[in-house]
């Protein structure tokens, strides 16, 4: 199978980092002065590669350089948010693959444009002026089809980490919102009502679990604690989560973390017990067995 080629991500950039300032070329103020020089040049080659993208005979070629440069474009996130038809021209670039994820028959070729559109989303999704409208827009709904694939080729493992790479960019922002819809009655039993939706949330949960082991964030962590609780409270859920539960929240990893925040440490103990007492199917609490949604997760 032949490799991708070296524009994907690198997994660093996964969790909507900031991306990092270009070096000054030269040194002292001499350096400074070349630096600003280029960047009208810079911006100019931006815009022309944006437009690009709505030539579909320039786009492959237009994603490639963008995903490649866009550290140094430092404006890129919202010159895509706002340029007519760019966001349009990414959308088209993802739903394309949809036929080859089942059966999946997605060739290394397509999955690295499409992570290179998607490369794109996230730069989109990680900036501060463009997050909140990206989110309202509701662009991450068209990456759940990549989150529920299973094969392991690398074209699709590929797919998955860029897919989570956008997500991940925004759930400091979606994790409060995705607590907020669980609270609600509806919310939750729209969520766990299909195998995707419930894989969908889990999977962005469990991915800022494993993120908190090295960047810690109290608040951050009592809201995804909040947010798998409130699943726990569905029997079907609670079944699938007595598998899918990260580790690192069942073995102490963040003890330290909730040291002060008894509320927090109370819930998950209470997430514990209800995933252990639904992953025996209720026994003791007047709950019968549940089918989870294990089935359809392939678990």
């Amino acid at each position: 199978m032949a490799s991708l080629q070296p524009s994907l991500p690198e997994p660093s950039s996964f969790a909507g980092a900031s991306p990092p300032s270009p070096s000054p070329i030269g040194g002292g103020a001499g350096g400074g002065s070349a630096s600003a020089a280029q960047e009208p040049r810079k911006m100019a080659s931006a815009e022309q590669l944006v437009l690009d993208l709505c030539d579909r005979e320039l786009r492959e070629n237009a994603l490639l350089e963008l995903s490649k440069k866009r550290e140094i474009f430092q404006d890129l996130a919202p010159l895509l948010w706002h340029s007519f038809g760019t966001i349009a021209a990414l959308l088209q670039e993802i739903v394309s693959i949809y036929p080859a994820l089942s059966p999946p028959t997605l060739s290394p070729g397509a999955s690295n444009r499409v992570c290179n559109a998607l490369a794109l989303l996230q730069c989109v999704a990680s900036h501060p002026d463009t997050r909140i409208p990206f989110l309202n827009a509701h662009v991450p709904l068209f990456l759940y089809p990549f989150l529920n694939t299973f094969s392991k080729t690398r074209p699709f493992e590929y797919l998955r980490l860029t897919s989570l790479g956008v997500i991940g960019a925004l759930v400091k922002v979606a994790t409060f919102i995705v607590q907020k819809i669980l609270l609600d009655d509806i919310g939750l039993h729209y969520v766990c009502a299909t195998a995707e939706r419930f894989y969908a949330v889990g999977s962005v949960l469990g991915n800022m679990v494993i993120s908190l082991a090295d960047q810690p964030s109290t608040r951050l962590l009592k809201h995804i604690i909040r947010c798998y609780l409130r699943l726990s409270d569905n029997p079907r859920a609670c079944v699938a989560l007595h598998n899918c539960l990260p580790d690192m929240l069942k073995d102490g990893t963040f003890n330290i973390s909730l040291r002060d925040d008894p509320a927090t440490r109370r819930w998950l103990q209470q997430l514990l017990h209800n995933v252990t007492v639904g992953g025996m199917g209720g026994p003791g609490m007047g709950v019968p067995p549940q089918p989870g949604l294990d089935h359809m997760m392939g678990i």
